[in-house]
C-alpha cells in the first residue's frame, strides 16, 4: 500500500513539474530565443527631448545587455505627458504637479510591403512636488519626471509586445474611461436651458480643485 502511495505521489508531483511558470524573456521554442526577437526591433524616431528619453528607454529594454543590429521589425511610437498642477494653495499657486502619461505602439515588419503585426496602448501617473523658491531644483524634478514617466511607458510597452511574441494575441484597446461630471457654475446653460457640466480628472476631482493644464508634451514617431 505505501509502495503504491509513493508512485502515486512521483508521478503527481512529475506532471505538476510542467505546470511552472516559463520566462516571459525566455525561449519560445527550443529554436526561438524572445530576447532575440525583442533585439531585432528597430524604434523609429520620436521627435522632442521626451519623445528621445523615451526611444532610448525603448532600445535599452528591447536590445538588453546585447548589441543592438535590428533588421526584422519597426516599432513606431506616439506618446503624450499632461501635467497638471494639484494642492492648490490661497494664493493661487501648487504644491504638487502631477503628471499622466500614454503611449499608443504599433510593430510593423521590415520588408518591401510592411505588414501591421500588432499594436497597444500603455498609461502611467506621476508626479513631484514643486519647489517655487528652488528655480533649478524645480527643472531638475520637471526633467526628471520626464524620465520617470519614459522608463515606466517603454517598460510596459516591452512587456506587451514580449507577451504579443508568445501568443500572438493582439493587447486589449485602451478604452476611455467614463468619467462622472459635475455642474459648471461658471458657464452659462446651454439653447435648451440645460446647466453646463464638466467631466472630472483621472481622480474623480473638479478641474476646479486641482488646477488647471499647465504644460503637455507630444511624441509621434516620424511617418
Amino acid at each position: 500500500m505505501s509502495d503504491r502511495r509513493g508512485a502515486f505521489l512521483l508521478t503527481a508531483f512529475l506532471l505538476l513539474g510542467g505546470c511552472g511558470f516559463s520566462p516571459l524573456y525566455g525561449k519560445l521554442t527550443p529554436k526561438t530565443d524572445m530576447s532575440e526577437e525583442l533585439a531585432q526591433i528597430y524604434v523609429d524616431n520620436i521627435p522632442g527631448r521626451y519623445g528621445q528619453e523615451l526611444r532610448l528607454a525603448l532600445q535599452k529594454n528591447l536590445a538588453g545587455a546585447g548589441p543592438e543590429d535590428p533588421h526584422k521589425y519597426m516599432l513606431k511610437v506616439s506618446s503624450g505627458m499632461n501635467e497638471e498642477a494639484v494642492d492648490i494653495h490661497q494664493d493661487n499657486t501648487s504644491g504638487r504637479t502631477r503628471s499622466t502619461g500614454s503611449a499608443h505602439w504599433v510593430l510593423i515588419t521590415v520588408e518591401q510591403n510592411p505588414r501591421l503585426l500588432a499594436q497597444g496602448d500603455a498609461t502611467t501617473l506621476d508626479g513631484f512636488n514643486t519647489t517655487f523658491e528652488q528655480y533649478f531644483a524645480q527643472t531638475l524634478n520637471d526633467e526628471t519626471l520626464q524620465a520617470r514617466v519614459s522608463d515606466t511607458l517603454a517598460q510596459t510597452m516591452t512587456q506587451q509586445i514580449a507577451i504579443w511574441f508568445r501568443n500572438h494575441n493582439m493587447p486589449e484597446k485602451a478604452a476611455p474611461d467614463e468619467l462622472p461630471r459635475y455642474l459648471n457654475t461658471d458657464r452659462m446653460p446651454d439653447d435648451n436651458g440645460n446647466a453646463a457640466t464638466d467631466r472630472t480628472g483621472v481622480d474623480g476631482f473638479p478641474a476646479s480643485a486641482t488646477g488647471r493644464l499647465s504644460r503637455s508634451t507630444t511624441s509621434t514617431s516620424a511617418q
